[in-house]
């Protein structure tokens, strides 16, 4: 598969939490983070998704906010 998408993180699904319309996917990537997507129930099951599917989180975005505490 190619994507124009620069942000890919390859990691592992650490939990997937099913909803009635959508399922949070929580991906440990290599360094020990994690990254949670929010995703349709049909995308999750469509793709199989489960406890240690291995898997890329694709990050697409034209706008990266920062915050810093005051």
């Amino acid at each position: 598969m190619q994507l124009s998408a620069r942000n890919q993180l390859a990691g592992t699904v650490v939990t997937v939490t099913k909803g009635v319309v959508t399922a949070e996917v929580v991906v440990r990537l290599a360094g020990g983070a994690e990254i949670v997507s929010v995703i349709t129930l049909a995308s999750a099951k469509g793709l199989g998704l489960k406890k240690g599917s291995k898997v890329k989180a694709i990050v697409k975005s034209t706008d990266v906010m920062i915050a810093v505490d005051e």
